[in-house]
């Protein structure tokens, strides 16, 4: 259980979705994995991705210059 100070103007469902975004940006969930944290389906959580300055394309520069090196 993570406390939020009072102070600050955040509820549980923007904890969620901050802590979603941010372990899918670090490729620790799928997409799938981070909207049933967030409480979200698949398309809402990657409508809302933006918002947070997080792509929904969550690859690698490393892995895509291989995937077209050996294109």
């Amino acid at each position: 259980m993570i406390n939020i100070p009072d102070t600050l103007d955040i509820d549980d469902k923007e904890v969620a979705m901050l802590v979603a975004t941010r372990l899918y940006e670090q490729a620790k969930l799928s997409l799938g994995q981070a909207a049933e944290l967030a409480g979200l389906t698949k398309r809402a959580f990657a409508e809302l991705l933006s918002k947070y300055n997080v792509s929904i394309f969550n690859y690698p520069a490393s892995d895509l210059a291989r995937d077209v090196k050996n294109a």
